[in-house]
């Protein structure tokens, strides 16, 4: 994904998507607050099961732990950061970090569609596709695999953090291949070995036979 922007404190008022970073298991009452205060929010959530000895439950939980997701504009900064619960607005040195509007778009997609999405180990290298059918139909991320399921991987690069959604193979093509499913043998082997370096166990690339990792 993209590099995030920038507002300039000395620019135009402008609207953007920022990041908050909220106290530990305060995220949902954070985004109550500032939906009463008439901002726009995003607060994407997945469910996860949590079992104990006499019950079992499904829980509702961010996929980014921490954070939550803001529109606003610069002149309304003092009403998010005097918002109970929040620490900071995300910024690099004195200027509010923005998040791209294609990576909300993305992460907004992936979880009002019909798949299972959860947090996923954020990652900068592999095999970058595109998906072609389906309510994310051209959705960009990694797509990985994982035992024998397979995950299209989309990434907030201002928090570091990622998301992975589960997709069929057949389902995604390479960046900048149109039409060509059997484009995976593009993937260079150095690419893969880099790749098996720095993820060993959780990660494995899904290669040219669609059938076996390596």
């Amino acid at each position: 994904m993209t590099v995030p922007t920038l507002i300039e404190r000395d620019g135009p008022d402008q609207s953007a998507w920022w990041a908050v970073y909220t106290r530990h298991q305060h995220e949902k009452t954070v985004a109550e607050m500032l939906s009463t205060k008439g901002f726009e929010v995003f607060l994407p959530l997945h469910d996860s099961m949590r079992r104990w000895k006499d019950r079992q439950k499904v829980l509702s939980l961010p996929l980014f732990p921490c954070y939550v997701f803001v529109r606003g504009r610069l002149s309304r900064r003092l009403q998010v950061v005097t918002t109970p619960g929040i620490h900071m607005i995300l910024s690099r040195g004195e200027q509010i970090a923005v998040v791209p509007e294609e990576e909300i778009l993305a992460i907004r997609r992936a979880v009002n569609g019909n798949y299972r999405v959860e947090p996923h180990p954020f990652l900068k290298c592999g095999e970058r596709v595109r998906v072609t059918r389906g309510s994310l139909e051209g959705v960009e991320g990694i797509l990985v695999r994982k035992k024998n399921l397979f995950r299209l991987v989309l990434s907030v690069d201002m928090l570091a953090q990622s998301v992975g959604v589960e997709v069929a193979a057949s389902d995604v093509e390479p960046v900048g291949v149109a039409g060509n499913k059997s484009a995976f043998s593009t993937i260079p082997a150095a690419g893969i070995a880099e790749i098996q370096k720095n993820f060993p166990t959780a990660v494995a690339v899904y290669d040219a036979r669609l059938g076996s990792t390596r």
